[in-house]
């Protein structure tokens, strides 16, 4: 049979706009000769749809958008295996299912329903799905198909050390007689999930003797961003077609012959992580309806690379830059920004802060009654700034781009309603050694539109006279490893100190930087995941609490 692997980047809610997608990318399928259309899970309504599903009304024209579907596409030669949120048997506990429908002729043929709910990092569908009971092989065009929704393909017992799940729904599925597994997912990207989807599917496809098909949707859907990567393995697990990363795309695959196309992927995860960052800024501001984006561009290395992704993500016409300088600020800083928007192409805007800075010195002064300059001071600058970027975002209908990275984040080296202030924190997720990586990346991608003296300059926040980051902090690479082992690996301080062959003290400092911070975090703007484990939706701790390392 003739498979479309159709990836594409639907939006949460926009069931009609979802269904015009599906009808589009289903006619071009038919016109190459496709026999069956697979797309991503819930590509009708768009994932996740979080507690839009406890809303009667969304089940309601859901099934409704389901029909018109069914009726739009019975006039082509082909199959389409859909997505959707279906409704719960009367009497279950939840009002929803994740479901997938086989549709030919202006009928469907076949619904399947997710078994395994994922519960854990960035997914909680227990909380609104009801689970399927069991399910079923279909046949079609002479073909046993077994069809998994994302999660029930992920509990290979002998791929994971320890599986989630008692149940294994391919396993029962091949049992039936399936002669391919067919797999529909909403699966997020994160640095090491493109290389784990193709081993844990080539170990199956292997293992069964089967061909294994995945469609993954692409695009970004506030914090996570879908990288699709989708592809078709042959029974021996060899990769027969693929489909481009953060890209919507299309390709055919033959399973009889198990003949396909490769469409290119990204060389590097370095280059992944830039497009994925792109595609994140460009979906969250397409879809919340924002044209325009504004960031302060300090000449550092952060608002640095926030400013070629918001270029690349909604056009350099689409930017400004806005430099703010204090009274610490270098003249170096200002010019490496303005610089720096030349080069894109971005508007730059000048708006200093050493006027405004002094008079409310002035104005506290008395009330301080000669407290010594401390930390309130620096973050006094950090807010006049956060002011004057919420000022320009009211006046102009532009989303703030906020500039700080993971390692900042993580130890609390951010301002609340001072440099935290903005709509999207565009690299909340990377961590600073990264953030170097990735203005390398964007250099080789167009030239030296970054100075060099970015790369080479000692980070500084600039709040104080010559402050340097490393003052408090040690330095990046070395807490860029603490945080990845205490933040994404769970680990100890003591092994953490043992692994990294680093003080006991230094780690525990950091580490209990880390949990005090937290906050911060909780009131800090929605950010895009790129790593394992992100500061948002999948990492939850308390804030009121007093256990610490």
């Amino acid at each position: 049979m003739r498979i479309a692997l159709c990836q594409i980047n639907n939006t949460v809610g926009d069931l009609a706009g979802n269904s015009a997608l599906i009808q589009r990318f289903a006619r071009q399928a038919a016109e190459a000769g496709a026999e069956l259309a697979v797309f991503p899970e819930l590509a009708l309504t768009g994932y996740p749809p979080r507690d839009l599903v406890e809303k009667p009304s969304f089940l309601e024209r859901t099934a409704e958008a389901l029909t018109e579907l069914v009726d739009a596409t019975r006039h082509l030669p082909l199959g389409l295996i859909v997505g959707y949120v279906g409704r719960a048997p009367a009497g279950s506990a939840r009002r929803a299912t994740n479901s997938a429908a086989l549709i030919e002729g202006g009928r469907v043929l076949f619904r399947q329903t997710k078994m395994l709910l994922p519960t854990y990092d960035v997914f909680d569908e227990w909380r609104n799905f009801q689970p399927a009971e069991k399910q079923e092989i279909v046949e079609f065009r002479g073909t046993r198909i077994a069809l998994t929704i994302c999660e029930d393909a992920w509990n290979d017992k002998q791929f994971w050390e320890r599986p989630l799940y008692k149940n294994d729904p391919v396993e029962a599925l091949v049992r039936q007689g399936a002669q391919i597994v067919i797999s529909i997912n909403g699966s997020p990207y994160d640095t090491a999930k493109r290389a784990v989807r193709r081993q844990m599917f080539s170990a199956m496809a292997l293992r069964y003797g089967l061909p294994h098909v995945y469609v993954n949707m692409v695009g970004g859907n506030d914090q996570l961003v879908f990288d699709g990567s989708s592809f078709a393995m042959d029974s021996a697990g060899a990769v027969i077609s693929s489909l481009k990363s953060f890209e919507e795309d299309m390709v055919l695959f033959e399973s009889e012959g198990c003949t396909g196309e490769l469409h290119d992927t990204h060389p590097s995860e370095t280059s992944a992580v830039y497009d994925a960052l792109v595609l994140g800024t460009r979906d969250y501001l397409r879809k919340c309806g924002f044209k325009g984006v504004l960031l302060g561009l300090s000449g550092g290395i952060d608002s640095t690379l926030v400013a070629c992704v918001a270029a690349d993500a909604v056009g350099k016409e689409n930017v400004v830059g806005v430099g703010m300088p204090g009274p610490y600020s270098s003249d170096h800083s200002v010019k490496d920004a303005r610089d720096l928007a030349e080069n894109l192409g971005i508007r730059f805007e000048m708006a200093p802060i050493t006027s405004a800075y002094d008079e409310v010195l002035r104005s506290l002064d008395p009330i301080f009654q000669g407290a010594r300059r401390d930390v309130t001071e620096e973050n006094v600058q950090a807010r006049l700034r956060g002011l004057t970027l919420m000022a320009l975002s009211n006046k102009w209908g532009a989303l703030v781009l906020t500039t700080g990275n993971k390692s900042e984040i993580a130890v609390g080296y951010c301002t609340l309603y001072g440099d935290m202030c903005g709509g999207l924190a565009v690299i909340s997720d990377v961590p600073k050694t990264m953030v170097y990586e990735l203005c390398r990346e964007v250099n080789r991608r167009k030239g030296p539109v970054i100075p060099e003296s970015v790369f080479t300059k000692p980070p500084s926040a600039e709040l104080r006279p010559d402050q340097k980051d490393s003052d408090s902090l040690p330095e990046y690479d070395v807490l860029d490893r603490i945080l990845k082992a205490y933040v994404e690996e769970l680990k100890p301080p003591a092994l953490i100190a043992s692994e990294q062959n680093v003080p006991m003290e230094l780690v525990r400092d950091i580490v209990n930087k880390v949990d005090r911070n937290e906050y911060k975090r909780q009131q800090a703007a929605p950010g895009l995941r790129v790593t394992s484990k992100a500061f948002g939706i999948g990492r939850r701790f308390p804030i009121a609490q007093r256990f610490f390392e």
